[in-house]
């Protein structure tokens, strides 16, 4: 099986859409909440867990396999796939978010970034060749391009060079991709919050005929009503025929609005690190299950949720878990987190069918700050 989008139901009042992204390892039902598996794996969530929260594709990150273990041990293991025992699609993160997230420790030049490494501080060399080398020994579905993402307080000037600089590093990785049957290259759309440079840069990609295009360089300390204001201007440019991924994105209120204005694909670690942290996720609200209001609550979390922790356990004991510091209890309520983002990309997708979107789901579509 090759790439191919097809959409199957169209919002009468939005851009939203329901859509199938076909991929060598399965399909992707759009739109969808993708889990965050930064190291090949989705902390504290196997991946029998994984397929029963209805996780259709999860994400690793570039930059942090190529410093562990290494992408040649993970080639010989057979690739991610095999690696980490998950046969549904893979997305690999170029390592371009790590050009922001990691900029007190990285050099960026035109021929690629430098970076210090955190763990023994020796200097790694990414460019956009390096980049798609190692993610085609990782053997993902869907590829990222190598792309530089300004924070959100540079200047125009700035956000200018790094939107130009990321189409001539994405053109690179164009020329770089060997394994263009089995993995398809996204290509990512820059701008900052000038929506003249990113209808510029959209224009850019998309004369490229790529698989899929992404957004990026959202959610880096801007405000939300600037995230929504760049999505709802920049997605509905993106080619209709191609799957659209919002990178970085997934709270209620800001992953609503994007479905709305065309976005199908989404990813955040949001889910588990709140799990992490003993914070749930419960119908549109974050719940803090260490709070002693808890502590005689045997209700589940959620009495319509299906997974594991609200089928099994009560709000009690995940508060006893968590004031213990027992590991079941983090692991628990990522477990449900997950699962909950990924069934309100479901629920919006099945309300596309049904023509109740808008009605649906009319209070995470005003556009007010979460």
């Amino acid at each position: 099986m090759g790439f191919s989008f097809e959409c199957q139901a169209t919002c009468k009042h939005t851009h939203a859409r329901a859509g199938i992204f076909h991929t060598p390892h399965g399909i992707v039902e759009t739109p969808r909440f993708m889990p965050v598996g930064t190291l090949a794996t989705v902390k504290g969530i196997i991946p029998q867990q994984l397929e029963a929260a209805n996780a259709q594709m999860i994400l690793a990150n570039t930059y942090h396999l190529h410093l562990q273990p290494g992408e040649e041990i993970v080639r010989e293991a057979g690739g991610l796939h095999s690696f980490m025992a998950w046969s549904q699609p893979i997305l690999t993160d170029s390592g371009g978010f790590q050009v922001f997230s990691l900029s007190k420790m990285r050099q960026i030049s035109e021929t690629g970034v430098i970076f210090k490494s955190p763990r023994d501080g020796s200097m790694i060399n990414i460019t956009p060749e390096k980049s798609i080398q190692i993610q085609n020994s990782l053997g993902a579905d869907v590829i990222m391009a190598f792309d530089e993402c300004p924070p959100a307080d540079a200047t125009k000037e700035q956000v200018q060079a790094a939107t130009d600089r990321s189409y001539r590093w994405l053109k690179r990785c164009v020329e770089a991709h060997e394994n263009t049957d089995k993995q398809a290259l996204f290509g990512i759309v820059q701008g900052g919050i000038h929506l003249d440079l990113r209808t510029q840069a959209v224009e850019q990609l998309a004369a490229l005929d790529l698989l899929g295009y992404a957004i990026g360089g959202v959610s880096v300390g801007e405000d939300p009503q600037l995230i929504n204001a760049t999505v709802k201007h920049t997605a509905p440019l993106l080619p209709r025929d191609k799957p659209r991924y919002l990178m970085g994105v997934g709270t209620y209120r800001e992953m609503a609005i994007a479905i709305a204005s065309g976005i199908d694909l989404f990813d955040c670690v949001i889910p588990t690190r709140l799990g992490r942290h003993g914070s749930a996720l419960v119908q549109g609200k974050r719940i803090n299950i260490r709070n002693a209001q808890y502590k005689r609550d045997y209700q589940p979390l959620d009495e319509s949720c299906s997974c594991y922790a609200c089928q099994n356990f009560s709000r009690a004991y995940l508060n006893h878990m968590v004031r213990s510091q027992e590991i079941l209890g983090y692991i628990m309520l990522s477990l449900h987190n997950v699962t909950e983002l990924i069934r309100f990309t479901q629920q919006i997708r099945s309300s596309i069918f049904q023509g109740t979107f808008t009605t649906d789901f009319a209070h995470w579509l005003r556009d007010i700050e979460n």
